[in-house]
């Protein structure tokens, strides 16, 4: 499986993304090819013998809460350990602090092994988004005491926005955070606040993995009449440890009023802990009275601002999560195929039941379930590499290509997250139906994958809320130029493509893709009214991906051709048959998807209640 995923991931980032190019960059000066491999062989090796093996162990022997504390497998503290010994919650960060300055396209490349082998086991996600967040908007000491811990694997973190009354919309976020007393500003950590709410769906939120828990945490500080300013602009982000620190980060033995009230028991991702946490109710009480103690990060009232730092960084991290659950299901499904001896093809005169059986992979209709996998999980694999490149662009890059890869990630991050958490949870479905009746049963993992996977189109914005935002936000802002620099990469692959005979018509049908998409954009705005716009906002992203996922495949077929003397017969051939598929079956899905975009259809936002 991972011998597959490591060919692949060599073509995309050297041959594909020239990942080596970045060494000329003075952050990556140190680096090499020999150094990326070295952190891809370490990380290959950690996932096949810590996080593999248990990848169904974390899914039967689920958290268990005694009423006192967490209860998770051994496997799973053992994976945690040896992921926080790798130096790989730290990788992208600076020497200064113990990190190894290495590009974040590397950095993501590296944790597919994890993700493949064991996506319930890691928390990592999390922790490492955490900690880079307070590296942008914390004080130095928040950093020092907090995020460092956290790059270390000493103290593991989270991220508290849902409450049980208010999922995706935070605007009704009701936690409240008042001053902790006199001299409540003068705090070395930040100025210093009691919490109290209740936060929902909170991710690795209690356990005993790591000495301490660093709680990102959402709430609203209430104005001089003790109300909470409505909406968004009233909310603040605060840090609440599980325990309680010192100026230099030794836990002080007192334990904050942070409490769990109880674990969710989930469809998938059964490895990780998922929790409702109480804030401030008094269970542990600091100082003799009720309120979780939290320090303010950044100025009052832009908590949302800083916080999404964090959820960019997350709705990759998620895309890349449902894009290796994809891969998983295709290698597991593919391996079944090869071996799994049923029927018998059909001949000019039919069947002939005196002939031996077939492996199920000479089917025909096999195949294509095959290639949809393959087309979907190595398509969306190179999107989410592609935009990890875009993010050491970002960081590292010139002025005006700095400046494009911030507008480019704008406009691609909810494709990012949402295609592959829509598309490869197709690949799954695809992936049980090749096992036939044994897919559907305990004894082959896909069934798993599938679970596991079912979570990504809800988590870090539903799928809904991410069709809204590039549809309501990210194709208009900056007045489109976003949607014009991805349309002029897009034009540029074409013209390479056209000059190739082999992928020339390709390029004429990105073309149409690309007008219709334009046009649907347009037309969905025609009438300026957002609730007509954002009423077919989903069948927009379904149809605006494709085309992304599309453009990504001409890319990747242009440098299979390049590449194709260095490279295997069969891997060429494998990546050239992938794309063909998906601009055969796929790409001339999105005339139907345009169709209601294009007519502003109102079919679904006009139908009354009582209809349903």
């Amino acid at each position: 499986m991972t011998t597959s995923l490591r060919s692949t991931l060599d073509f995309l980032l050297y041959d594909w993304l020239q990942a080596e190019s970045l060494n000329a960059r003075e952050r990556f000066a140190d680096h090499s090819r020999e150094t990326f491999d070295a952190v891809l062989d370490t990380c290959e090796r950690i996932a096949r013998e810590k996080y593999a093996p248990f990848n169904r162990t974390v899914d039967v022997q689920e958290p268990h809460f005694d009423g006192e504390r967490v209860t998770l497998p051994q496997a799973t503290q053992d994976a945690y350990d040896a992921y926080a010994a790798s130096g790989m919650l730290s990788a992208a960060q600076d020497y200064d602090i113990g990190g190894m300055q290495l590009p974040y396209t590397v950095d993501a490349a590296a944790n597919a092994f994890f993700a493949v082998a064991s996506i319930s086991i890691s928390s990592s996600l999390l922790s490492v988004g955490n900690a880079n967040l307070l590296m942008v908007h914390g004080t130095p000491l928040q950093k020092q005491v907090f995020a460092l811990n956290e790059f270390s694997g000493r103290f593991s973190g989270t991220m508290c926005l849902s409450e049980p009354q208010a999922g995706s919309s935070l605007s009704d976020v009701a936690t409240r955070a008042v001053p902790d007393g006199e001299g409540f500003e003068a705090d070395p950590l930040g100025p210093r606040y009691r919490l109290t709410g209740h936060k929902m769906w909170i991710s690795s939120g209690e356990h005993e993995l790591s000495e301490n828990i660093v709680h990102l945490v959402l709430a609203k500080i209430p104005g001089p009449d003790g109300k909470l300013v409505p909406g968004t602009r009233g909310i603040s982000l605060f840090i609440v440890p599980k325990k309680l620190v010192d100026a230099a980060g030794q836990l002080t033995g007192v334990r904050n009023d942070v409490a769990l009230a109880g674990l969710n028991h989930k469809l998938g991702w059964r490895g990780t802990t998922n929790t409702l946490l109480n804030f401030g109710e008094g269970k542990y009480p600091v100082q003799g009275r009720a309120g979780a103690v939290g320090y303010l990060v950044g100025p009052p009232g832009k908590g949302l601002a800083c916080m999404f730092h964090m959820m960019n960084e997350a709705r990759i991290g998620i895309g890349m999560a449902a894009t290796m659950l994809g891969l998983a299901g295709y290698y597991a499904s593919l391996d079944y195929a090869k071996n799994r001896p049923q029927g018998r093809l059909m001949g000019a005169s039919g069947k002939d039941a005196a002939q031996p059986q077939v492996r199920i992979i000479e089917h025909a209709d096999v195949r294509r379930m095959l290639l949809a996998q393959k087309s979907y999980g190595e398509g969306a694999l190179a999107l989410n590499l592609f935009c990890a490149r875009l993010v050491d662009e970002q960081h590292t890059g010139a002025a005006e290509a700095a400046d494009e890869a911030r507008l480019l990630l704008e406009v691609l991050t909810p494709i990012a997250k949402s295609w592959p958490s829509e598309f490869c949870l197709e690949a799954n479905s695809l992936a049980i139906q090749i096992h036939g009746g044994y897919g559907y049963t305990r004894d082959f993992p896909v069934e798993q994958y599938w679970r596991d996977n079912r979570l990504n189109m809800i988590h870090e914005g539903t799928h809904g809320i991410q069709a809204a935002d590039l549809l309501g936000r990210k194709v208009l802002m900056e007045n489109g130029r976003g949607l014009q620099l991805l349309a002029a990469r897009m034009q540029a692959t074409m013209a390479q493509a056209a000059a190739v005979p082999a992928l020339a018509s390709y390029a004429a049908q990105l073309g149409d893709a690309l007008q219709q998409v334009e046009a649907a954009t347009q037309a969905a705005w025609a009438t300026g009214n957002p609730a007509e716009a954002l009423a077919n906002a989903v069948p927009y992203m379904q149809a605006f991906g494709h085309t992304v996922l599309a453009w990504t495949w001409l890319d990747v077929a242009l440098a299979t051709l390049r590449a194709d003397a260095a490279l295997s017969v069969a891997s060429s051939a494998g990546r050239l048959g992938a794309a063909r598929y998906f601009y055969h079956y796929e790409l001339p899905k999105i005339g139907a998807w345009l169709n209601v975009v294009n007519r502003r259809d109102a079919t679904c936002a006009a139908l009354s209640e009582e209809a349903f």
